[in-house]
């Protein structure tokens, strides 16, 4: 019966066994481990488990101990006259009940404690992966434009807001401050291209108003007439020019000094005698008829553009003038380019075509200055000048060697200059 029990306890491990199993077991599990810190609580809690696993034991071990012997569960030992009992069912239940007992309290922390731990590096495992992910895609998208947070406060992305306004003011008086000291040049240059303008604002004008209708004259489509023709003219002296457009009164009795000349041509054109060349329309000799080619802009004329395109005639060009109810027609013969001194010139055209009432148009070139004169002349062909009277030798102005042809309004700085001298 002992053999028998003994083999039935010997199929269950002592409780010597088992610990030294266990603690084989804790040790070489945690040979590679590195030793961890315990916090107070930490200990505390451990120190409550280890009493109850060592309760647990102490009442396995007893129940074992009954069981293998025959006796009780209470523990109490057979005395010598009591023969020795055979283990009931009821005490391999108890030891039963203290074994598992036991299983839970020790081996359920121990393989709970495993399962916290292999969650932990599970969870351990997904962290860094997913933070290598994140790294992966940071990367990937570092050249594309960031998107929106949807976690980011409403004071962050009001902050950042201000923090570009900011800089753009920053850069912006960045480059005012570096380029400030241009603005000094940048306005001496205006002032000076508006000087120079303003100077020569005859040129500039005159070459515009050249090729367009010269004045402000009214256009009354002037064409090639007939010379046969008999019209009503103009019931004052008029000058009409039909390849120029231009219709434009004439005044006579003008002085010829070059203030007289202004005043009289800045009502339209002036007739201009000197001896030699005094002729009126329809008399033998040189009728001479002078007219501005430019003129300052400020200055109030509807005439002071009337010649601009004078440079523009040529030979066979017609020419009429309205005199005493008498329209003459010239047909242009020649033109030259003379000095403003050299007044002769007038009286050589005369010359050159003695017995024939001739008409020359006077006016300034180059275009805007008053250098040189434009003398453009022409015969006269309608009405025949049969019997027409030649003026008086002593007829006309001043003195061909004293006089002076007509000149274009002074410039802005010439006129300051003279009126600086007295000489206006």
């Amino acid at each position: 019966m002992d053999n028998k029990n003994g083999g039935q306890g010997g199929a269950v491990p002592s409780w010597n066994a088992w610990a030294a199993a266990a603690k084989n077991k804790t040790v070489n599990s945690g040979a590679n481990s590195q030793p961890a810190v315990l916090t107070s609580e930490q200990l505390s809690a451990r120190q409550q488990q280890k009493t109850v696993t060592d309760l647990a034991r102490k009442k396995l071990l007893e129940a074992y101990k009954a069981t293998a012997q025959g006796q009780g569960g209470d523990g109490a030992k057979p005395t010598a006259k009591v023969a020795p009992r055979r283990a009931t069912t009821q005490d391999w239940q108890k030891y039963h009940s203290a074994w598992q007992n036991y299983y839970q309290k020790y081996y359920g922390e121990y393989y709970g404690k495993a399962a916290r731990e292999y969650v932990a590096r599970e969870k351990m495992r997904m962290e860094r992966s997913q933070l290598e992910r994140e790294r992966k895609d940071k990367q990937a998208n570092a050249n594309l434009p960031k998107k929106a947070e949807s976690l980011v406060s409403t004071e962050e992305v009001q902050n950042d807001f201000r923090a570009k306004i900011r800089r753009k003011a920053e850069e912006r008086a960045s480059r005012i401050r570096r380029s400030r000291h241009f603005i000094p040049l940048i306005l001496g240059g205006l002032i000076l291209l508006f000087g120079i303008c303003f100077q020569y604002n005859q040129v500039i004008a005159s070459h515009v108003v050249a090729y367009m209708s010269p004045g402000n004259t009214e256009v009354n489509e002037i064409t090639a007439i007939d010379p046969t023709l008999s019209i009503k003219t103009h019931d004052k002296p008029y000058l009409m020019i039909p390849k120029l457009n231009i219709e434009v009164p004439v005044i006579f009795g003008a002085k010829n000094d070059v203030n007289s000349m202004n005043i009289a041509m800045d009502n339209g054109v002036a007739n201009f005698a000197v001896p030699g060349a005094a002729a009126k329309p329809g008399e033998v000799g040189n009728f001479v008829i002078s007219g501005h080619s430019a003129g300052n802009i400020y200055q109030q004329s509807n005439y002071k553009f009337i010649f601009s395109g004078l440079t523009r005639m040529k030979e066979g060009d017609l020419i009429y003038m309205d005199y005493s109810n008498v329209r003459y027609a010239y047909k242009v013969t020649g033109m030259k380019t003379v000095k403003p001194t050299d007044v002769a010139a007038l009286k050589k055209i005369a010359n050159d075509n003695e017995g024939k009432p001739m008409i020359t148009l006077i006016t300034c070139v180059p275009l805007g200055t008053s250098r040189e004169r434009l003398l453009v002349y022409g015969e006269q062909i309608s009405p025949s000048y049969e019997g027409a009277v030649t003026p008086a030798p002593d007829e006309g102005g001043e003195d061909d060697g004293k006089a002076q042809m007509p000149a274009n309004h002074d410039s802005p700085l010439e006129g300051l200059w003279k009126w600086l001298t007295g000489q206006s």
